[in-house]
């Protein structure tokens, strides 16, 4: 059975590669790839259908996510389907939309949507940008109707064709290296085009520890004096779940324009290794997210509920996305160009993945912000306007940090 704080909330699920055997270095280079004029909000452009549920992929190629060195993925997995096992040479953020999975194994009654980012541009990846999956079961050879668009120029269609690694090496020398019967690892090499998630014929279950026996075991073990020598934690048994639906725990929190809840290296130790990190956010009807620019990441935003409309503005000053989006959009907002959002009518949820382990932001708005913090006569000078104007921008929403409720709305209406 699955935990059952799996029933109740939503999850960032973290699935770590190679990268948790390197040290930290900086990201690949190639900042041509952000001369960007415009930003659009989009959907996926290729799926894929299995037996036991669907892979839908966002096109790489987009001059938007080279940029930043992403690319998104969502997985829908039918009752009873397993997400056949894989690994990658990057790391990989995987937000769970909907739905209780347990590992990739959905024991639930209602299909889990899995939104995941691939890190590319992650240093552990050495390689190259393309995406490279390597599966241990299962094989495929699907094709979406749809081409992607590569680069500036050629097209790629849509194909998805592979094998798992197995099917590669020479069953003798398999069957020797498990010390099995060939006729079993004929069965491992063969695809028999199930794809990559398949339908399990006898429900399977798991025996997993319960997190809160585990913390009040290495209490008790402190208590006995045992101590804690700092190892206890190691990245082999590291925590790789975190709630990010809890209100008690928003980060920022408003009864009138929303919350955010943040985890980041502080809060799960094992993001210092994959240098990525997370954000859920919530605005009521209306609210504002304040003008605010990334100081230190990317961040590609998948919208779960609701609309909003958002703005992004490059260092020229250029509006490189005005756009309404909806449920399943997705958004690169690239480092220091400066972005704000107002929610719809009925709000707007979203999750927002980070390039980085400790994401900052540096909102123009509000209580923490850059005008809050500028001296009076530099604001004056600047816009050439009164004192006393100047001193209602830095003190209009001094009250209110990151989240802004709909006061100057309200007014206008």
């Amino acid at each position: 059975m699955v935990a059952p704080k799996l029933l109740l909330g939503l999850f960032l699920c973290l699935l770590g590669t190679t990268a948790l055997a390197t040290t930290r270095s900086p990201r690949l280079g190639g900042t041509e790839r952000c001369s960007l004029q415009r930003l659009t909000a989009s959907q996926p452009s290729q799926r894929y259908e299995y037996e036991g549920g669907s892979i839908e992929l966002w096109n790489v190629y987009e001059d938007q996510f080279q940029c930043v060195g992403v690319e998104p993925v969502r997985k829908t997995i039918h009752p009873n389907s397993l997400s056949l096992p894989s690994f990658h040479p990057y790391p990989r953020l995987v937000f769970i939309e909907q739905g209780a999975v347990h590992w990739t194994y959905n024991d639930g009654n209602q299909d889990v949507v899995a939104v995941a980012i691939r890190d590319l541009n992650n240093p552990a990846n050495q390689l190259d940008m393309q995406p490279r999956p390597f599966y241990l079961a299962g094989g495929s050879a699907s094709q979406s109707s749809t081409p992607w668009q590569q680069g500036k120029g050629s097209q790629q269609q849509g194909s998805f064709n592979f094998q798992n690694i197995f099917s590669g090496f020479d069953t003798e020398l398999l069957a020797e290296a498990f010390n099995s019967d060939p006729q079993i690892v004929r069965a491992m090499q063969e695809s028999r085009n199930r794809g990559l998630i398949v339908t399990v014929q006898q429900p399977m279950q798991f025996v997993t520890p319960d997190e809160q026996q585990q913390g009040q075991s290495r209490q008790q073990q402190a208590g006995r004096g045992g101590g804690l020598n700092g190892l206890e934690e190691t990245i082999c048994s590291a925590k790789l779940l975190y709630n990010l639906d809890s209100q008690r725990e928003a980060d920022v929190y408003s009864r009138q324009a929303g919350k955010l809840n943040y985890v980041n290296q502080h809060k799960l130790p094992v993001l210092s290794y994959l240098d990525l990190s997370a954000e859920k956010g919530y605005l009521q009807p209306n609210a504002l997210f304040s003008p605010h620019w990334a100081v230190n990441n990317h961040a590609i935003l998948y919208v779960l509920r609701g609309n909003a409309r958002v703005q992004i503005v490059s260092n020229s000053g250029q509006t490189v996305l005005d756009q309404q989006v909806n449920r399943g959009d997705i958004v690169v907002v690239p480092q220091f160009f400066a972005t704000t959002a107002q929610a719809g009518e009925s709000g707007f949820e979203w999750v927002a993945f980070k390039t980085n382990r400790s994401p900052m932001k540096s909102p123009v708005a509000g209580y923490t912000s850059v005008f809050r913090a500028l001296p009076l006569e530099v604001i004056t000078n600047a816009y050439q306007i009164s004192p006393s104007q100047a001193q209602n921008l830095k003190t209009n929403r001094e009250t209110e940090s990151m989240l802004f409720s709909p006061q100057w709305t309200s007014q206008r209406s």
